[in-house]
């Protein structure tokens, strides 16, 4: 196990006043262990007490690396798995369970009476995994740098007739030529009126001069996850288009530079934003400014109108202000950026100026 991080997590359950921990879900098991398993409908499990216990449970299908650390709670097909964990767990004590866990799972441990009560233990993880220690900032680091690299190639997919798919099948196998392990997401690929739905599925639409193209697109390395938006024309824009481009840089900018430890996230929202409405597409910035990375593209926190959340240095988060006009034009421009000691380092370097093709 990473001892550093599990120490983080027990220092966490003590300030939160949980005894005994449970974490479901296969990204912070991973965070914690060093191996990662995808269960499907399988119980899989890590179990954290505040006296010393650690046990995983296991399925015999799943290949576990040697843990000398942790005790191995094996169990096979027809076995229950939750009930392994019986021997382990403190009945007059409250058992914290991570927002991830299966209902059935959490069911037969309230059946069985494992525990004097259950409580949802979200905060531990989503506080812990927030700001990175210095080898995930190195590792989302890399990933961000093959996303730049690979955003020229894909730029260089872009030409009259393509479709929307045809650049997205191409995506992977230029993220594997430049290092990257797979995919983050679904890569986004809109093309003029598509990508005025934020999140559109590439299709057969097939690309004409005027048009703009968004590509928001990410990949993983050693488990970490990138993600990065650009928005190109194809052919000159009309005028319009240009102001909308103009006004979603001009918000991102802003917001970047208005990022330090201490700034309330919903302030760094609210200055992106106000640019936006200002030029008077307000209505048309339809989302948050940003969401939390690391081992999951989405991890829990975001930068938002309604976020409590204060930056503090290791965060990192994406800022990406949009503009989408139906049926039109979509622009969203997207960077990593980490909370540094002292403000910010962006972790995307491809250029965002308006680029014609």
């Amino acid at each position: 196990m990473n001892e550093q991080r599990v120490e983080r997590v027990l220092a966490k359950m003590e300030e939160l006043s949980f005894r005994q921990l449970l974490i479901t879900d296969p990204a912070s098991v991973y965070y914690l262990l060093g191996h990662y398993e995808e269960p499907i409908e399988r119980f899989w499990g890590l179990l954290l007490k505040a006296d010393g216990t650690r046990a995983v449970v296991s399925n015999r299908l799943f290949v576990l690396p040697e843990v000398k650390d942790a005790e191995i709670l094996w169990y096979a097909d027809g076995e229950s798995g939750p009930a392994k964990l019986l021997p382990f767990l403190d009945t007059e004590e409250a058992l914290a369970v991570d927002g991830t866990m299966r209902a059935k799972f959490l069911l037969e441990l309230m059946q069985r009476k494992a525990a004097a009560g259950f409580t949802d233990g979200s905060e531990v993880m989503k506080q812990v995994r927030a700001c990175k220690d210095p080898e995930e900032q190195e590792w989302m680091r890399e990933a961000s740098r093959i996303n730049d690299a690979s955003m020229e190639r894909f730029r260089g997919l872009i030409r009259e007739g393509v479709t929307e798919t045809e650049i997205a099948e191409q995506m992977l196998g230029i993220y594997r030529e430049l290092g990257a392990d797979d995919y983050s997401f679904e890569p986004l690929v809109g093309f003029g009126g598509n990508a005025a739905n934020g999140h559109h599925s590439p299709d057969q639409t097939v690309l004409k001069k005027g048009d703009c193209v968004l590509l928001d697109v990410g990949c993983k390395k050693k488990g970490f996850c990138s993600d990065m938006t650009r928005t190109f024309f194809f052919g000159e824009p009309d005028e319009e288009s240009k102001r909308v481009y103009d006004t979603v840089l001009k918000a991102q900018l802003a917001a970047e530079a208005a990022i330090r430890p201490g700034v309330a996230l919903k302030d760094i929202d609210k200055v992106a934003r106000d640019v936006i409405t200002e030029a008077g597409y307000g209505p048309y910035f339809t989302h948050r400014l940003g969401h939390f990375i690391g081992m999951d593209v989405h991890e829990a926190g975001d930068v938002s109108e309604s976020s409590d959340l204060i930056a503090k240095p290791g965060m990192i988060f994406s800022i990406e202000p949009g503009i989408y006009l139906p049926g039109k034009v979509g622009v969203r421009i997207e960077d990593l950026v980490l909370v540094t000691e002292t403000g910010v380092e962006l972790l995307n370097h491809y250029s965002k100026e308006l680029t014609i093709l």
